[in-house]
């Protein structure tokens, strides 16, 4: 698909639970072989197109926060081998836990023929203030979307990680799908100048769908309506 057209898809899952048991053991052949760099095995599993969805996808359960670019760069690979990660999709401004970005842990171990290759370039720029603001609403509007009668919200329940603007910046197409496990529905997020259109499909207790306008400033909803 064209980049300027195709959707990303933010994998939030860290909880094992949340996902099908063969899903599961994929996922860990896959963080276990970028851990140990063995990238022809990296490349199996991304190659069916189910898969490539997780490029951006850490380990379940744990606690780096590790995507297959950060252990590329923590590696020091080949340049073909980033420069094939980025044609599956790999983000460069995606950070790990404790807010490095695959630039940053090569230039921590002293990799820097691949921080060029690694430094990401933003086509839509935004402030810090701005993007501060409108990740902060973001996550609380969808929060509230994914609440339960009564109770918390399954968002919250799944230990889910919430998409960040910063990758939205990156994008040629600055639009990305946020899928919550239980909604049977989620979130397609669209940046527009310093703006988030949010559209999101709820197929649970009555279902509902609606579009909000995020900006820096708060949460203003556009239409909504039941299914």
């Amino acid at each position: 698909m064209d980049a300027e057209k195709k959707v990303a898809q933010w994998d939030g899952v860290t909880r094992r639970t949340s996902l099908k048991p063969e899903y599961a053991k994929k996922r860990d052949q896959l963080a276990d072989a970028a851990r140990d760099g063995d990238w022809a095995t990296v490349f199996r599993i991304l190659d069916d197109s189910w898969n490539t969805e997780w490029i951006n996808s850490a380990r379940l359960e744990g606690r780096s926060g590790y995507a297959p670019l950060h252990q590329a760069a923590w590696h020091g690979v080949p340049a073909e081998v980033v420069e094939r990660l980025l044609g599956y999709g790999a983000w460069r401004s995606l950070r790990a836990t404790d807010g490095t970005r695959p630039v940053d842990i090569a230039e921590q171990r002293g990799h820097h023929q691949l921080t060029a290759l690694l430094r990401p370039e933003f086509p839509h720029p935004l402030p810090d203030d701005v993007r501060t603001g409108l990740q902060q609403h973001l996550h609380r509007l969808i929060r509230h979307r994914a609440g339960l009668e009564g109770g918390s919200d399954l968002a919250t329940d799944q230990g889910m990680r919430l998409p960040e603007v910063e990758v939205l910046t990156e994008l040629a197409n600055p639009v990305c799908w946020f899928p919550v496990p239980g909604m049977y529905g989620g979130f397609k997020i669209e940046l527009r100048g310093r703006e988030l259109i949010v559209d999101s499909w709820i197929r649970v207790v009555g279902g509902s769908e609606r579009t909000d306008r995020v900006t820096p400033d708060g949460v203003h909803l556009q239409e909504g309506k039941q299914l």
